[in-house]
């Protein structure tokens, strides 16, 4: 049986929001079983089915835009670029238009307005939450950042997402507090809280509410993919629409 989470936050009636987790697909080992990426080396015709899947089963009014994600912080929107596209965050402001990322340990942040008239999928590994990919998104919204809700979907937890020096010193450049969220762990290495850098440019940002953050793809196996546990692996989708 397919598995979902579902987003418990104050969203506005008209918007959906929901994370697919890896059960309940058709895809064989290593990518077992709901994998949604076409670019890892699954069977191209699995990953369709499951596709397929996840549309019926979350009640899609259409297939999600789909991005070629880059670690970058470029945000797109459907009506001025295609599927496909080189970019790390897809934002709407036209009901029916269902923006996803894809991932398996990076951060995916959905962040919608207090009214239900915009929305944005964003997918921020380390590389993209130092570079701006929030900030970015945050932008590219019409709504004040006070007027906007985030949650922060399965990603590496703080106990399992160890670093080295060039990690904690590109978020240490941006902001000296951001040291607070790195643990030592071994020499030269640190355990980084990816959730809480987030919420550290979510709140320097000024957005309104911020919830979520409670997994760990790494550890909880059963429920999720994890390319640094497992290396070749799928991806689950979050995904963000409204009506």
């Amino acid at each position: 049986m397919i598995s979902l989470l579902w987003p418990a936050w104050p969203a506005p009636g008209n918007v959906r929001a929901v994370v697919t987790t890896r059960q309940g697909g058709c895809s064989a080992e290593p990518f077992a079983s709901l994998n949604l990426a076409d670019h890892v080396g699954d069977d191209p015709a699995r990953v369709a089915q499951n596709r397929a899947l996840i549309a019926r089963e979350c009640g899609l009014p259409k297939g999600p835009f789909w991005l070629e994600q880059v670690h970058g912080t470029r945000v797109v929107s459907p009506q001025s670029a295609g599927p496909g596209c080189r970019a790390d965050a897809v934002y709407s402001d036209l009901p029916g238009v269902v923006c996803a990322v894809l991932t398996a340990d990076c951060l995916p942040l959905l962040i919608t307005d207090r009214m239900g008239r915009e929305v944005c999928a964003v997918h921020a590994g380390w590389r993209g939450l130092a570079a701006g990919v929030i900030e970015n998104a945050v932008r590219r919204f019409s709504s004040p950042a006070g007027e906007l809700l985030a949650w922060l979907g399965p990603a590496i937890g703080p106990a399992a997402f160890e670093v080295g020096a060039e990690v904690r010193d590109a978020f240490i450049e941006h902001r000296l507090e951001s040291g607070r969220l790195f643990t030592p762990n071994r020499p030269d290495h640190w355990l980084a809280d990816l959730y809480g850098l987030a919420r550290m440019r979510l709140a320097d940002t000024g957005v309104g509410f911020v919830c979520g953050g409670d997994y760990c793809t790494l550890t909880q196996d059963e429920l999720f993919f994890s390319y640094r546990r497992d290396g070749v692996t799928g991806r689950m989708a979050a995904m963000i629409w409204f009506e």
